[in-house]
């Protein structure tokens, strides 16, 4: 026996735009991610067991840097989706804000733990990677500083979110945060590339590893761009679907009877 949830058709209200599209977006939106998310996870683990194989034991390895290149696998996908998560939330905490649209606001509360979960990855790689080149576990260049700046955006996003009781003032200020955030986010990379704060040997990074020149290597990388953006979905997906219900009030998400099936 099972209780399944629906969004009443009949939603509206100042939290949902007008029209039809505002009334069946949150029907949609649920039931799609639904459907949508097990294959997703399905989808990253087999993605990421082949991308896995083909980098740890079939890429061959590094001249310069020997096996130590092959954390990029996971340090330079997880560098990407934090970027992407963070742009995505962005984009969807600003048009929660401007159309006063509450899936979108919650779409974005959606990729906040993701975000920094990629962002903490990355960092964490980027630590394991940069010590045999750098002689330390931490150096103040441009790429890592934002990457470090990124996790503050998403922590505090996640923070400010949690501590402001009221839904509707929340949604604005981690909208107006994401904002200022990705104004900044540029410009201190910028000031940090103009005051000369770069790797000790950085043609020996990411950037050169990706032109060994190798297919396995190209595929490996792909196959684990494709496992990251298909687990990191999933986990929205099923974020904002726990979102939604919480927010069942608004959405007007309500339990349906359970149905008897004949034998």
């Amino acid at each position: 026996m099972s209780t399944r949830l629906s969004v009443s058709a009949q939603a509206s209200g100042p939290d949902l735009p007008a029209g039809g599209l505002g009334r069946i977006s949150a029907r949609t939106v649920y039931l799609l991610a639904g459907r949508t998310l097990r294959a997703c996870w399905a989808l990253a683990a087999v993605l990421g067991v082949l991308g896995l194989l083909m980098g740890l034991l079939v890429a061959p390895a590094d001249l310069q840097q020997g096996e130590l290149y092959r954390i990029m696998f996971v340090h330079l996908p997880a560098a990407w989706m934090s970027l992407a998560l963070y742009g995505t939330m962005t984009l969807a905490a600003g048009v929660g804000l401007l159309l006063q649209h509450r899936l979108a606001s919650m779409l974005a509360a959606a990729l906040a733990p993701t975000g920094a979960l990629m962002t903490c990855i990355t960092l964490w790689s980027g630590a394991l990677w940069g010590k045999p080149e750098w002689g330390t576990w931490w150096i103040w260049d441009a790429r890592l500083t934002c990457e470090l700046l990124l996790l503050v955006l998403f922590v505090a996003f996640i923070a400010l979110r949690a501590t402001i009781a009221d839904r509707h003032l929340a949604s604005r200020a981690t909208a107006w945060l994401s904002l200022t955030g990705a104004a900044a986010l540029p410009l201190v990379f910028a000031l940090m590339l103009w005051w000369g704060l770069a790797p000790p040997d950085a043609d020996a990074g990411p950037a050169r590893a990706l032109h060994l020149g190798n297919v396995v290597v190209a595929a490996a990388m792909v196959l684990m761009v494709a496992a990251f953006w298909a687990w990191c979905l999933g986990t929205v997906l099923h974020r904002l679907r726990s979102i939604m219900i919480e927010h069942s009030d608004e959405l007007q998400l309500t339990a349906e009877p359970p149905q008897e099936h004949d034998a």
